[in-house]
C-alpha cells in the first residue's frame, strides 16, 4: 500500500465487461515526506467517493482487483482509503 494524490480523471470510450461503472482516476504516488515519486498511475476507485486533490491509499496487483466488487476486474492499482491525516513519529 501507498499514499497517492488524485490529480485528474480518465475517460474511457471503451471498457472492459465487468468495469463499467468503475471511475478510473489518476494517481500521483507519494513518498513518505508527501512529495512526488515516480509516474503517475491509473487507479480504479474502490471507495467511490475520491476526488481531485484527495490524498489516497493506493494498493497494486492481485490485491487492486480485490479492492472492487466481485467479480474481480483487470486492474493494476485501486483506491481503497482517502486518507484524512499522516503523522511521522521520530526514532
Amino acid at each position: 500500500m501507498e499514499l497517492g494524490r488524485v490529480t485528474g480523471t480518465v475517460v474511457a470510450t471503451t471498457i472492459y465487461e465487468g468495469l463499467e461503472g468503475a471511475r478510473l482516476l489518476i494517481v500521483q504516488p507519494l513518498d513518505r515526506h508527501l512529495k512526488p515519486r515516480g509516474n503517475p498511475v491509473v487507479a480504479a476507485d474502490g471507495v467511490a467517493m475520491a476526488a481531485p486533490d484527495d490524498l489516497v491509499a493506493v494498493v497494486a496487483s492481485r490485491e487492486a482487483s480485490l479492492a472492487l466488487p466481485p467479480p474481480p476486474g483487470p486492474v493494476d492499482h485501486a483506491i481503497v482509503a482517502i486518507v484524512d491525516a499522516v503523522e511521522e513519529w521520530s526514532r
